[in-house]
């Protein structure tokens, strides 16, 4: 389930849209908890001595339907971009049209006017976008080149959990007895982090509990502890550690959160989510990853990114401004924790529009990365293919020159703290891009 609200695009999509991930709440049970608040809305929860305090937590976040890497970040100093995209490329930094005209980053890329508000992050070198990168394998399916991305390998059917999950099982936790370690802000698991322990789909955690009268609530839950508590693995554990979540997550109180810095999250589905990640991480309860879906890429008509209302100019302006206020609360603000951003779509658009001023399925595409350990301030690409018709896939399409596992085996092995890449991504030996300090 992804955080927008109408279908789109092309048949495929919109039915992978109604698809429900599978939860997957396997792990140990948790310890009891309790809290002092300091400051108003902060709880101070009293979990393990054992604390890992040198591995970033990682906010994992997946543009769903193909978002156009081309507009996102564009490649202005490439004379081919404008001319595939007549009515719909983001005019040049250097444009006439001052309203609407490209942010420089460099003297060949530049952020769309809607995404301004990563300006900041980027020039405090906390924000590195790589271009020409993505899947290796051709796919123009949105269900197939999901799949491969999120499990970290292509067209194996064998592999069933996600790169993330694989991750988390495969360290320890950051804190021992914390009963739960990663969220995915949707109503069933995204693959992505399916096969990781103490983990929990969770649409909204500020309501996360046992539906019915809160009057009762208290007679329920201890019904369910003592029905369940002597139950076999793992369902005993499993269940004492959703038990034990929503006691946790309504001693945090998220919904009288008080951003850092003045941030401001927008009121959609992106902002509330990284809003409530931000408490969550600041309430130092053992968060490791949380994983956030966004959806409404698949932009095969009226596409629209230069002009404030069109469609992709709204998603990019959400999406920017609840990832400006994230770097401005956390990344930026007085927290003591670490933490990594990494932004993906399963592929591109095609580098010229279509007769209904959008794009269809394309390739190569960017992703971002956001963190004090990120190595930014800067556009990365392996060589850049450009955009000449002699230069593109299948004569239509950015290639991918860079493949995406390069740029999160990098985060996983420096940021996260595993050395377990050959679990995490099966079968490929990366390589390191520099992407990390």
């Amino acid at each position: 389930m992804t955080m927008h609200d109408e279908d789109c695009g092309c048949d495929e999509y919109n039915e992978l849209s109604r698809r429900q991930f599978i939860a997957d709440s396997a792990g140990m049970s948790g310890l009891a908890m309790f809290a002092s608040v300091f400051p108003s809305w902060l709880p101070k929860v009293v979990l393990s001595e054992s604390y890992v305090a040198d591995r970033d937590v990682i906010i994992s976040i997946f543009l769903r339907g193909g978002a156009d890497g081309l507009s996102m970040c564009v490649p202005f100093g490439d004379t081919n971009y404008y001319t595939g995209r007549p009515t719909i490329a983001i005019p040049r930094p250097d444009s006439t049209a001052t309203a609407t005209r490209g942010i420089a980053l460099d003297d060949f890329f530049a952020l769309p006017r809607a995404m301004q508000a990563l300006v900041p992050a980027y020039q405090a070198g906390q924000l590195l976008v790589v271009h020409a990168t993505g899947s290796v394998d051709p796919t123009r399916s949105h269900f197939d080149a999901q799949k491969f991305i999120e499990v970290g390998k292509p067209r194996d059917p064998n592999i069933v959990t996600g790169w993330l999950g694989r991750h988390l099982a495969t360290v320890p936790p950051m804190r021992t007895d914390a009963p739960l370690r990663a969220l995915g802000f949707a109503s069933g698991l995204q693959k992505t982090l399916v096969g990781g322990p103490k983990t929990l789909p969770i649409s909204d955690p500020a309501t996360f509990g046992i539906s019915g009268a809160t009057a009762t609530r208290t007679e329920r839950t201890n019904w369910l502890k003592s029905e369940y508590g002597p139950a076999p693995e793992p369902l005993r554990s499993s269940s004492l550690d959703a038990l034990n979540t929503i006691e946790l997550l309504r001693l945090v109180n998220i919904t009288g959160y008080a951003p850092a810095n003045g941030a401001v999250y927008p009121n959609n589905g992106v902002g509330r989510a990284l809003r409530s990640a931000a408490a969550l991480i600041k309430a130092d309860i053992g968060i490791e990853a949380a994983q956030v879906d966004v959806g409404g890429w698949d932009t095969h008509a009226t596409q629209d990114p230069v002009n404030p209302g069109g469609a992709m100019y709204n998603n990019m302006l959400n999406l920017a401004n609840a990832l400006g206020a994230f770097h401005a609360d956390v990344i930026a603000g007085p927290t003591t924790t670490n933490v990594t951003v990494v932004l993906i779509s399963e592929f591109g658009r095609n580098v010229r529009e279509n007769s209904a001023r959008g794009t269809d399925h394309g390739r190569g595409n960017c992703m971002f990365l956001m963190g004090r350990n990120i190595s930014g301030g800067r556009v990365y690409t392996f060589n850049w293919p450009g955009l000449a018709m002699e230069n593109l896939q299948d004569r239509q399409d950015l290639k991918v020159t860079l493949d995406h596992r390069d740029v999160l085996a990098e985060i996983v092995k420096n940021r996260l703290g595993n050395q377990n890449l050959d679990v995490v991504f099966p079968g490929y030996v990366p390589t390191m891009r520099g992407v990390t300090k």
